[in-house]
């Protein structure tokens, strides 16, 4: 086992306590929207400039945008400013997160990419209202497991723990709805892979102000390559409080070419054609009920983080050069500096997880988890995940493109969201409760 792989939890809360600032418990409610945005994000740069004020993001498509084409790169003219390495990392290491120092020792031909940084995220006017409105009404259950007073928006724009904080990344804005057709990869060692073709359909019910209950998305994804696995199917019905209601999934077999309850579509089952690589509340970095786990916020801190990264889901280039060996291809990832929500969660007692801990790395604009980095059993860090995403301006959100877990032990990593060669997602797809039953399910089955 290498030195980077052990356990140096002491030393990184040692040093973060340096540097993170705690939650500014003076903000309030009123303040939304003025020295903070509707969002809860602060909205001034920072003291040396090199994170710019919010000036309301990027809501509108650029000249010449035309519904279903490929986002173009607004910043592709923008060169590096640094290439943060293995050599260097030490000089930045305030601004860096445990697991990408872990990442930079354990490959060689791994770096960061340093863009300026650009606040793009935007999102609807109603979202952006109904946030403001829940600063005032929004509360957790008395067991944390769910919330409250809460419609459509952010519930929590002023976060005072850790779950407050985590629920923000489980009810963020993500869009009202919408269909993508998407490949996943879990490359060997060596680099070889067998692309997995994905077809997802969500429908985002607490988003779109729907009076469905406790269940906040409807979720369909079918695989449709390669052929060994496709025509298996998995309907999703994400409740809110799953520990009221758990959350309700089903899966079609087509082989059996028959529907059947999927109780364990939850926790840290593995998850879809991930080769094990991924649990199932890795998918968008952490979903799910927050139940297992204590949760705790440290506080505001400024990190590189992935963001902005329309190359890696440009038309411009092909999946194939982004899928390398170990790792995704790190001249096609851009890294840029904003204030994120740190929030660690730790396993309670009598309670199993496959990690141990987690800590999360939450952007203030958006509330997108973009980096994670997760614990054994033993407190070895064991996985890294990344949300490369980028903002759709045509919704307006800020949300993931292309996801990533790498499992510095093995020396793998599971990527999802490629479209590349396919159309891009569609955020305009009319969706409706009745398009997610289990016998949409049965009729989705291809074979």
């Amino acid at each position: 086992m290498t030195s980077v792989l052990k356990n140096y939890r002491a030393a990184l809360l040692a040093s973060a306590l340096a540097f993170i600032a705690v939650p500014a418990m003076a903000e309030t409610a009123a303040d939304l929207g003025k020295t903070l945005t509707a969002m809860g994000a602060v909205k001034a740069g920072n003291a040396d400039n090199t994170i710019p004020a919010y000036d309301g993001g990027i809501a509108t498509p650029p000249a010449g945008y035309k519904p279903g084409d490929h986002l173009a790169d607004p910043f592709a003219a923008e060169k590096p400013l640094a290439k943060i390495d293995a050599s260097n990392m030490a000089k930045v290491a305030d601004k860096l997160t445990d697991g990408q120092k872990a990442m930079l020792q354990r490959y060689p031909d791994f770096y960061l990419n340093i863009y300026p940084t650009h606040r793009t995220s935007a999102v609807p006017k109603a979202i952006e209202e109904a946030t403001i409105a829940n600063a005032s009404t929004a509360k957790l259950t008395e067991d944390g497991n769910g919330v409250l007073g809460a419609k459509r928006g952010v519930p929590f724009p002023i976060p005072h723990n850790g779950l407050e904080a985590i629920w923000n990344h489980l009810l963020r804005f993500a869009g009202f709805s919408t269909h993508r057709t998407i490949l996943q990869v879990n490359p060997t060692e060596s680099g070889d892979y067998t692309p997995i073709t994905i077809d997802e359909t969500v429908l985002f019910s607490y988003s779109s102000g729907l009076d469905t209950g406790n269940i906040q998305t409807y979720f369909l994804q079918a695989v449709t390559g390669p052929a060994r696995l496709a025509g298996e199917v998995l309907l999703v019905h994400e409740t809110i409080n799953q520990v009221a209601e758990p959350r309700q999934a089903w899966t079609y077999n087509p082989g059996q070419r028959r529907v059947r309850r999927a109780p364990n579509v939850a926790y840290d089952n593995p998850g879809t054609a991930s080769d094990g690589l991924r649990t199932n509340d890795q998918l968008g970095l952490f979903n799910g009920s927050p139940d297992r786990y204590d949760w705790k916020l440290i506080g505001r801190k400024e990190i590189y983080v992935p963001y902005n990264n329309y190359k890696l889901s440009s038309d411009q280039v092909k999946s194939s050069d982004a899928i390398k060996p170990k790792h995704l291809n790190p001249d096609l990832l851009r890294f840029e500096l904003h204030r994120v929500w740190v929030v660690e969660a730790t396993v309670k007692p009598g309670v199993s997880h496959l990690y141990a801990r987690r800590v999360f790395y939450i952007d203030e604009d958006s509330w997108q988890i973009l980096t994670t980095d997760c614990y054994d059993q033993r407190g070895q860090l064991w996985r890294v995940g990344d949300s490369y995403g980028l903002e759709y301006w045509q919704v307006p959100v800020y949300r993931t493109g292309v996801d990533s877990i790498y499992d510095l032990q093995s020396g793998r990593y599971t990527a999802i969201g490629f479209y590349n060669e396919s159309a891009p997602p569609d955020f305009s797809v009319k969706l409706t409760p009745d398009d997610f039953t289990p016998e949409t399910l049965r009729n989705a089955g291809v074979r």
